[in-house]
């Protein structure tokens, strides 16, 4: 685990290139598993409806992938930082849908983590 470089008085042009103060950005990862009755073509389309319904009208950004069981990490698009309310529309989104085990982190500095 990397640790923040510590400094004070740190440039505004250094504090950005660091991601530190004002620059910090936040993200959760998150995990879930699809049951094991769903089809591929359903897998296909919860992931696309993640995606449209979620992901890109929050203005976030998701990397990560799997087949029955995904994971990976929920971040902002630009510059930014997640916020709780974000993560519980991703888990909200997963209320209702043919899946398991779904796990949204708490949010934590995605560069310093």
């Amino acid at each position: 685990m990397t640790t923040i470089p510590t400094a004070k008085n740190r440039s505004r042009r250094l504090r950005k290139k660091l991601r530190v103060d004002e620059f910090q950005e936040l993200g959760f990862d998150l995990s879930w598993r699809f049951n094991d009755d769903v089809t591929e073509e359903q897998i296909d389309a919860l992931v696309d409806q993640l995606i449209e319904e979620v992901i890109e009208p929050l203005k976030l950004g998701y990397s990560g992938g799997g087949h029955k069981a995904w994971d990976g990490i929920v971040c902002t698009q630009k510059l930014g930082k997640c916020t709780e309310e974000h993560r519980q529309a991703v888990e909200k989104f997963f209320a209702d849908k043919p899946v398991t085990e779904v796990n949204a982190s708490e949010l934590y500095d995605i560069w310093w983590g």
